[in-house]
């Protein structure tokens, strides 16, 4: 991916969840609240971000990152993955957006390396800021139940929220040139 498509990619996504709050916060409301706890949310995101870590990085280890063992370790991670709809199954769904969001910021960031400074300061910024949130909401899944409890709570609050994220994609998106 290059670094235009990651940047049009990003701000595409914060325009939508933006646009979506702040045009009809009460019709995403229901939606987000139902998702941090959703066996069918869990299924589809947990289940993407493992299909994407096991088909994109555990098949294709090379050499030097015990490349030898891969059918293994392809088998454990996905003994592992299916065995968590079982065993751990609340919040599921967070934790798989949280997976999914460091797997896109590796390919973003990765998309940036060694590109001018100019061209991925706003990219590269917001996407460390939401790698520490996905490590923040791996390790404690309920507190996405309080945001959204707390955004929730009055409809400008999530109209704010919402405005500052497509703002945020519509930056992106000038800064990539194409806008």
């Amino acid at each position: 991916m290059s670094l235009i498509q990651s940047t049009l990619l990003t701000a595409f996504l914060l325009l939508l969840a933006g646009g979506s709050l702040l045009l009809k916060p009460a019709a995403v409301e229901a939606r987000a609240k139902a998702f941090p706890r959703s066996i069918v949310a869990a299924i589809i995101v947990f289940g993407g971000a493992s299909a994407w870590f096991l088909l994109v990085h555990v098949a294709n280890l090379g050499p030097a990152d015990f490349g030898e063992y891969r059918k293994i370790l392809f088998a454990g991670f996905a003994a592992v993955a299916l065995l968590s709809f079982f065993y751990v199954p609340d919040f599921l769904a967070v934790r798989g957006v949280a997976a999914l969001t460091l797997l896109f910021a590796a390919e973003v960031l990765q998309s940036a390396y060694g590109m001018p400074e100019a061209s991925r300061l706003f990219l590269v910024g917001f996407i460390y800021l939401a790698i520490l949130l996905a490590l923040y909401l791996a390790a404690v899944p309920y507190r996405l139940r309080d945001f959204f409890d707390w955004l929730f709570a009055r409809t400008k609050r999530a109209r704010i929220v919402g405005s500052v994220l497509a703002a945020y994609g519509v930056l992106l998106g000038l800064t990539s040139g194409v806008l």
